[in-house]
């Protein structure tokens, strides 16, 4: 696909749903590429000048005047810059400070000192791994599917939240750190090793075969990053050389990312038909599909809920409306803006929405979502009841095709 240049590097689909969610990082990991200077060529000195004589003003009054002694310029300067960001009532156009913004750089980088594995729940409410390859997981002998038993001789618990076990088995990377990690083989064979600690680059895309039915594949995006597309393509051509007649997308807790990659990935569904209008100040733009996808005939079903949101809701919202899958969960976020991340002189940067995107069928998202097709309640317990009925669905169109 051509896409204009003006948005290769630049543009993100709703990065953070907020500075209060970004930085508690509860909707994921995003690379800091993202942090790159906005490639818009924006002009400031053709903009209207503001030279806020009333708050030049006000500074020289209280440095005349105020009793105690002021906070440092800078924090006046942040804090008139949050006002001014605070009027226009958006709540994704934001201001970071310099170690916020670095901290946001390093989170949003995708690593961090563990054993490398994904955890999913079973629909029985066990804990299952996922080991990325060549993590310490995988080298120390673990394999998809195996379930997680005990952690450093603490038998687990199946109500135990999935944050909770994902962080015990995260940890500082230093000399004879790691955990002792015992799993359950085929529901017979036990595994024990103790894992050492390393730093995990986290991978944008996850994919298997479903052990349930060998027909279907699994592809989970975590996030949109520049790395994406290639990253999907890999997977795809494995599942592919599988066998795989049908596929799940696994797009839950995907806070987005980068648009440009977005399209790309609904791209490799679609050889026909509108993925995404946007619409900015002054023009409005339709994305196009083209021909050549990698996927374009299998049948999918879209998993979403109510922390999938802006990229992730666009992929699922052009799949849908382009009649290719069905999505199955709970309503998604609603964040159907585009933003840009423009850094500072000081190290700080700022998020401004620059445009609102539409669904094929010209559905605005902002504060709605996506209703999946098939709504279902989550399990109090956590247990896979999304993953289990769209194993269900695709195996009965599989099962048909047949006869």
């Amino acid at each position: 696909m051509t896409l204009n240049n003006k948005y290769r590097q630049s543009i993100l689909v709703g990065i953070w749903i907020g500075i209060g969610s970004a930085l508690a990082f509860g909707l994921g990991f995003l690379v800091s590429s993202f942090m790159l200077p906005a490639n818009y060529n924006v002009d400031t000195n053709s903009f209207s000048s503001h030279n806020y004589q009333l708050l030049e003003e006000v500074q020289r009054l209280l440095e005349g005047v105020y009793l105690r002694e002021l906070p440092e310029p800078s924090v006046m300067e942040y804090n008139a810059i949050r006002g001014i960001l605070e009027r226009l009532e958006d709540s994704a156009t934001f201001f970071i400070e310099p170690p916020v913004a670095q901290s946001e750089a390093h989170a949003l980088a995708g690593t961090y000192g563990g054993i490398g594995v994904q955890v999913n729940r079973t629909e029985l409410g066990e804990f299952a791994i996922y080991p990325f390859s060549d993590s310490p997981a995988f080298k120390a002998g673990f394999r998809d599917d195996d379930i997680i038993s005990a952690i450093n001789n603490v038998d687990i618990d199946r109500t135990l939240p999935n944050d909770v076990i994902d962080q015990m088995l995260r940890g500082e990377v230093v000399d004879n750190n790691g955990v002792k990690l015992q799993v359950k083989r085929n529901n017979e064979e036990i595994i024990e090793a103790f894992v050492p600690f390393s730093i995990i680059n986290v991978p944008s895309i996850i994919s298997r075969r479903v052990n349930e039915d060998e027909r279907i594949g699994y592809v989970q995006i975590v996030r949109f990053t520049n790395r994406t597309p290639d990253e999907l393509n890999i997977e795809l051509s494995n599942l592919l050389t599988d066998g795989i007649s049908a596929l799940i997308i696994d797009l839950r807790n995907n806070s987005g990312g980068l648009l440009v990659e977005s399209i790309e990935v609904a791209d490799e569904f679609l050889n026909t038909g509108i993925i995404v209008i946007e619409q900015s100040r002054n023009s409005k733009e339709v994305f196009n599909a083209t021909k050549g996808g990698r996927v374009t005939d299998l049948p999918l079903a879209i998993l979403v809920n109510k922390q999938t949101a802006s990229a992730a809701e666009l992929v699922a919202g052009a799949l849908r409306d382009n009649g290719r899958g069905i999505l199955i969960g709970q309503t998604t976020y609603g964040k159907g803006t585009v933003q840009q991340i423009f850094p500072l002189s000081d190290g700080s940067s700022v998020h401004i929405t620059s445009a609102e995107w539409l669904t094929p069928n010209e559905s605005v998202i902002t504060d709605h979502g996506l209703i999946p097709d098939i709504v279902m309640i989550p399990d109090e317990n956590g247990r896979e009841i999304e993953f289990g009925e769209a194993i269900r669905y695709l195996k009965s169109i599989l099962d048909k095709q047949t006869k």
